[in-house]
């Protein structure tokens, strides 16, 4: 007896269908998960670890850590951390200040002279020129180490009596009578000068006081003319020129004190002009000497020495007017 197979046991057919489900179902789980992983919120970044992290800026008002409590509870509401705040500048190089100043400044100046008190007697107006370096401690205070130069002219009556005490008891027929008498006199000084800005200091105008204390040097020069040559590859030619008859020099300590303005285009810019006045005294030691009031004294008649300029040695008070730059 021969059975047939039913078509329900038909063993290649159900293989087939079962690799077809088996492919469905995997294809289907894949999608799932897909949808699963892009859809799962991102995890939080952890502040945490930057709790020990530090700002630094020249814009910066305070430089402060990130709180690690208050990491964790800005991380677990998703909201972003606290802007920094702003305030004035603040500066930590070597070369300014914490207010935002040069540490170190530098200037240049020129001006005049102007003689007062006894001082006036003798000499007359003339030029000045300064230099000088120093340290700015913040905006308003600075400590400058200064040179300066002060020229002087003497006065006629001056010229007069020296040239009269020279030719006094001299024939005007002798060639030592001098007739073309003149000369010069100046003042250079190395000082400490510390200054207070109490006006301005930024941009536009500003007003300063300051003072000086140190070392003064006073030379006295008197000149006649004298024809001198010259002689060059094509040939010799004569001219006239100062020759120094009589000096006298005079050393002492000596203080200033003035005001100045400064003004300055831009409140960023670390230069500015600036102009002041200051009053100078010079401590000078007073000398004995010759003068035409006592030469026909029997103080004069019994003098062996040879100071015939004993006014360079009085002390010295005078105007000094500087403009310049600072830097």
């Amino acid at each position: 007896m021969i059975i047939k197979s039913s078509p329900l046991f038909n063993l290649p057919a159900l293989c087939r269908l079962s690799a077809v489900a088996l492919f469905v179902g995997a294809t289907s789980f894949a999608l799932q998960a897909q949808q699963l992983v892009a859809s799962a919120p991102a995890k939080p970044l952890n502040l945490a670890s930057a709790a020990g992290v530090t700002y630094s800026s020249s814009t910066s008002d305070v430089a402060s850590p990130v709180d690690p409590t208050e990491a964790e509870r800005l991380a677990l509401s998703g909201q972003p951390p606290p802007r920094r705040r702003y305030g004035r500048p603040r500066y930590n190089d070597n070369m300014h200040n914490a207010d935002g100043s040069s540490k170190y400044t530098f200037l240049v100046g020129v001006g005049g002279t102007g003689p007062i008190g006894n001082t006036f007697q003798y000499l007359n107006t003339n030029y000045a020129f300064q230099v000088g370096a120093g340290r700015n401690f913040n905006k308003n205070l600075a400590v400058i180490a200064q040179f300066d130069y002060d020229r002087f002219g003497f006065n006629g009556r001056t010229i007069f009596n020296e040239q009269s005490l020279y030719n006094y008891g001299v024939s005007p027929s002798s060639q030592f009578y001098l007739t073309s008498l003149d000369g010069k006199s100046h003042i250079w000084s190395f000082t400490l000068n510390p200054s207070y800005t109490f006006y301005g200091g930024g941009g536009g105008v500003g007003m300063y006081v300051v003072g000086g204390v140190g070392f003064y040097h006073k030379v006295a020069d008197f000149t006649v003319p004298v024809n001198q040559y010259a002689c060059y590859y094509y040939g010799c030619y004569s001219y006239t020129a100062n020759q120094t008859v009589d000096h006298y020099s005079s050393n002492a300590p000596g203080v200033s004190g003035g005001i100045g303005f400064t003004y300055k285009a831009s409140r960023f810019s670390s230069e500015h002009l600036f102009a002041e006045a200051r009053y100078v005294f010079m401590n000078n030691s007073q000398r004995k000497g010759l003068t035409v009031a006592n030469v026909n004294t029997t103080y004069g008649q019994t003098y062996a020495g040879y100071n015939y300029y004993p006014a360079n040695s009085n002390r010295t008070t005078y105007i000094a007017y500087k403009f310049g730059v600072r830097f």
